[in-house]
């Protein structure tokens, strides 16, 4: 028998799972971590996050020797060193937007549209590592003489395993300086940040061997939502993915970068195949019925919400909800936008409120899936929301799309697995393997229910407010 470890290194929590070579799960550990922000700043020490993984990996492991691992991770964290690998700074965590005036002036000087065709990006913002970079040039010179290596996290822990200095396509895809169509650095971008493309990763594919360590084979691994689509099947056309946690992401796989719309802020990414693929998320999602719940009922678990929820006919009663209580995002940016009920009467009570937060949810997954000009024949959905029958009845009816809830949630620690296997021959083809491991829990599909009224109350208000 031989083991395969998949590790997901997300913003304040990290998660290893040891699966066997049928990729049955073994041992979960989980280790949680706090950043320290102040103002617009974001950070974390580099050394922690090699820490929390040498600890997380001695405990679920326990004596196993994997056979090969995986490593999946946020994008956009950055991590600086001297030629040594020293770091000189903490890491500049995703979130951070210390940057917003490098980004204005990275925008003033190449425009939206040519950072969208060259990397795939529809908006220039202060989270991407070139603004990040020319923060650091204009306000840490110091520290920006001294750069030889600009690793993104999961760069920093294969660097940490193997000592190799490597990169996957799909993590640096948001950097604005990957030329994600040629596979290439943007050397134009480069130079304007002020580095040279030697103190940059070697980039190569997911899924391939960068190493060994102690007799474990050590294999790139792909963005975390990237990970997340292999382990829930997502690698056939006409099937997506939605993870409804905090916030809503989805995962959409496409053939080519499409055309720049102005009016388009949906992110394309290299996919682990070479294909692309298509990253819509919201500010809130799970969210806004973690807030409703905090803020107005809460002696109430979630299910207890859901049990309120489904007395309620579709649609409210005329209730409707905006779930914008930090902006809007996608497909329509506003950073000002705030939530909001609207058509309270006097037969309205804590019941329609909870469905019509879940509604807002599903229009907003119905919304975006008409921006990108698609209806697939199946979703996938993961994350918290995938846990509650009636919130994934409500996106098949307001979609009109079969949701598939799956038996293994933890999808992107499975899609990091199946990389690793991949790599050392235990699974040839990495689509198969994935269709495989997508077992299906529930399966939902539209059944009749009329949100049309619905829908349309959220557009007009939507196109009421967001403008």
């Amino acid at each position: 028998m031989k083991y395969l470890l998949g590790a997901d290194i997300g913003t304040t929590s990290l998660k290893m799972i040891l699966f066997t070579q049928e990729l049955e799960p073994v041992r979960t550990v989980t280790r949680d971590y706090t950043l320290t922000a102040f103002g617009d700043c974001v950070e974390f020490p580099a050394e922690r996050y090699w820490e929390l993984f040498q600890d997380a990996y001695d405990e679920v492991c326990g004596g196993v020797t994997p056979a090969a691992l995986t490593i999946d991770t946020q994008c956009e964290t950055m991590i600086l060193t001297d030629a040594d690998g020293k770091p000189l700074r903490d890491a500049i965590v995703w979130l951070d937007n210390r940057a917003s005036a490098q980004a204005d002036e990275i925008r003033g000087h190449f425009g939206e549209r040519r950072v969208y065709e060259i990397c795939g990006q529809p908006e220039i913002t202060a989270t991407w590592p070139a603004c990040k970079l020319l923060w650091v040039r204009q306000n840490e010179p110091e520290v920006f003489g001294k750069i030889r290596r600009v690793f993104l996290l999961e760069d920093w822990i294969l660097y940490k395993l193997t000592g190799e200095f490597v990169t996957e396509k799909t993590l640096q895809s948001s950097t604005i300086y990957f030329d994600i169509r040629r596979e290439i650095w943007w050397d134009e971008m480069l130079e304007y940040v002020g580095i040279d493309g030697s103190v940059l990763p070697r980039l190569i594919n997911s899924g391939e061997i960068v190493g060994s360590r102690n007799g474990t084979v050590i294999v790139t691994g792909a963005i975390d939502q990237i990970a997340g689509a292999i382990g829930a099947g997502i690698t056939e056309e006409g099937v997506i993915s939605e993870m409804t946690g905090t916030t809503m992401a989805m995962v959409i796989p496409a053939e080519s970068v499409p055309a720049y719309d102005p009016e388009s802020k949906i992110p394309c990414h290299k996919y682990f195949d070479n294909r692309f693929c298509l990253l819509p998320w919201t500010a809130t999602a799970g969210m806004a019925l973690k807030w409703f719940r905090n803020a107005f009922c809460e002696d109430y678990s979630f299910r207890e919400l859901d049990q309120l929820a489904e007395k309620v006919e579709p649609g409210s009663a005329g209730l409707t909800f905006l779930p914008y209580l930090c902006g809007s995002v996608m497909p329509r940016y506003n950073p000002e936008a705030r939530g909001a009920f609207y058509g309270f009467t006097l037969e309205h009570g804590r019941a329609h409120a909870a469905r019509a937060v879940l509604e807002s949810v599903a229009c907003m997954l119905r919304r975006t899936l008409e921006y990108v000009g698609m209806k697939p024949k199946e979703i996938r959905s993961m994350g918290g929301g995938a846990l509650s029958p009636l919130w994934c009845q409500i996106k098949a009816d307001m979609s009109g799309c079969r949701i598939v809830t799956l038996k293994n949630s933890d999808t992107a620690c499975l899609g990091s697995t199946i990389l690793a296997g991949h790599a050392i021959g235990l699974f040839p083809d990495i689509s198969a393997a994935a269709a495989k491991a997508a077992q299906p829990a529930q399966i939902y599909e539209p059944c009749g229910n009329d949100y049309s009224d619905c829908y349309k109350r959220f557009c007009e208000l939507e196109d009421k407010f967001l403008c």
